[in-house]
């Protein structure tokens, strides 16, 4: 069963960056779209990004401009890099598989949530 790892994330000043990691063996353009999703403590988990299989990303707008997500099909891994944090990005990231994007969020077929979660990667912006 599919089952993405995520690397980086950790701690980071007002305005650095970090770049997270999402890697599965099947992460190949079989899978249609990545999705990045973010939950910060005592709030709902909210989607960030979603990336297709042809490399087209969309953003939430909070981080329009600041993240970028890209994948590299031959390695299995989709990224997301985090540039000019603040501190209301801290939070626990997630990658997770759909069908399509739905503007930045993935979903599965029929609008389904999208899947197959990643463990997840801890960022926390302070000064």
């Amino acid at each position: 069963q599919l089952q993405p790892v995520q690397s980086g994330g950790g701690s980071a000043q007002p305005g650095e960056s970090l770049r997270l990691s999402c890697s599965a063996p099947e992460f190949t353009s079989d899978y249609y779209a990545i999705g990045w999703f973010r939950q910060a403590p005592g709030k709902e988990r909210e989607a960030v990004s979603c990336i297709t299989s042809d490399g087209i990303a969309d953003y939430k707008d909070s981080v329009e401009g600041r993240f970028v997500t890209f994948r590299d099909n031959a390695k299995r891994t989709v990224y997301l890099q985090t540039n000019g944090l603040k501190p209301e990005d801290t939070g626990t990231y997630y990658c997770a598989a759909g069908d399509y994007c739905s503007g930045y969020v993935a979903r599965r077929v029929g609008g389904h949530e999208a899947d197959h979660w990643g463990q997840g990667s801890l960022v926390t912006v302070s000064a």
